[in-house]
């Protein structure tokens, strides 16, 4: 029985930090075990353009705390109005790695995203011309459509018309939840790739409101059913290397989760790695886990792998993680699995 595992250092390929007290926060829990995150650019106001990428990536290596190592990757939040030159000129100087699309409505804080697709082409266009990828929340937002099904509508609806009319354009299906996600992405080449979050390989739908409300296992797009949660850990377990972290770790106060409209996100900064660790053993595939979390993700995204290490170990009594991340805006409950974990990063 495997008792320690070490893999290259892992990456997040798409985080929240937010911003002032929060990032302070939550900042030194990704820095601890992952070298590089994508940094979601959905700010109150977004960050669109070049210069306000480079003021937020100020922002969060100042609060970096001393003596710890990590590379944020910076995102524009593309709207109808964005710039191509602008996106190719900030790409081209090495400050932003990707765009981020989000239909209007679809998530936390992104009612500046696209309605008029066509309005983008542009910018898309340009993207695939630069070879720069696009990552994207796949998830229509019609009210007549169950949230339960959008992201296979967003499939067939935007993401398959979008890639067929930009050849060349590079992809990331960010954060997929469904069955019909991860089949779509093994039918396509590898100018398309998929991120995965930890809890999605964790809870299904029934975590959510059997035996009461948990606000804090609600997300977007939110958990489904048993049997796409089991089609997203063949995916990850796989060694496919389309498919690879991204944890969508979104801390939000508790109030703010608890409340009559509570925020969707889960935080799972704190303890990914250990979580991971777990799910890989439970479907015999721990030999796996250094793919999925370091080297996929990379491949993808056509950058160098890490140079450090990270070592998982397996002790015989449960670990014990923190239940609350404490900021100066509030506490932010850590995600719990629900079961007991007996992997720690050592």
């Amino acid at each position: 029985m495997t008792k320690s595992l070490t893999i290259t250092r892992p990456d997040d390929w798409h985080l929240h930090l937010r911003d002032g007290a929060m990032l302070k926060a939550v900042l030194p829990e990704t820095a601890r075990h992952f070298g590089r995150a994508i940094i979601m650019p959905n700010l109150v106001p977004p960050v669109v353009t070049g210069a306000q990428a480079a003021a937020y990536k100020d922002r969060i290596m100042a609060a970096l705390p001393a003596g710890m190592s990590f590379d944020p990757l910076m995102v524009l939040y593309l709207t109808e109005d964005t710039d191509p030159a602008d996106v190719a000129a900030a790409h081209a100087s090495g400050l932003v790695t990707s765009v981020k699309l989000y239909p209007a409505g679809a998530t936390t804080n992104s009612a500046s995203g696209v309605q008029d697709f066509d309005k983008v082409r542009p910018v898309l266009e340009k993207m695939a011309e630069i070879g720069m990828p696009l990552c994207l929340h796949g998830e229509v937002t019609d009210h007549e459509i169950d949230i339960f099904d959008r992201e296979a509508v967003f499939i067939d609806r935007i993401l398959d018309p979008i890639r067929k009319a930009t050849p060349g354009l590079r992809v990331v299906m960010e954060h997929i939840t469904t069955k019909d996600g991860v089949d779509y992405v093994k039918a396509n080449d590898a100018d398309l790739g998929a991120t995965i979050t930890t809890h999605h390989l964790i809870i299904n739908r029934n975590h959510i409101l059997v035996g009461g409300i948990k606000p804090h296992y609600y997300c977007l797009p939110v958990a489904k059913r048993e049997e796409h949660r089991l089609a997203l850990r063949e995916a990850a377990t796989s060694g496919d290397a389309r498919f690879f972290l991204g944890t969508d770790s979104a801390p939000h106060v508790d109030p703010a989760k608890e409340s009559g409209c509570g925020c969707a996100g889960c935080f799972t900064a704190t303890n990914t790695m250990a979580l991971l660790a777990h799910v890989f053993e439970e479907d015999d595939a721990l030999d796996k886990l250094e793919g999925f979390a370091s080297k996929n993700g990379p491949a993808f995204y056509r950058l160098p792998e890490n140079k450090g290490t990270l070592t998982l170990t397996k002790q015989d009594a449960p670990v014990t993680f923190p239940d609350k991340i404490h900021s100066d805006d509030g506490p932010v409950t850590v995600f719990d699995p629900g079961y007991p974990v007996h992997w720690t990063v050592t």
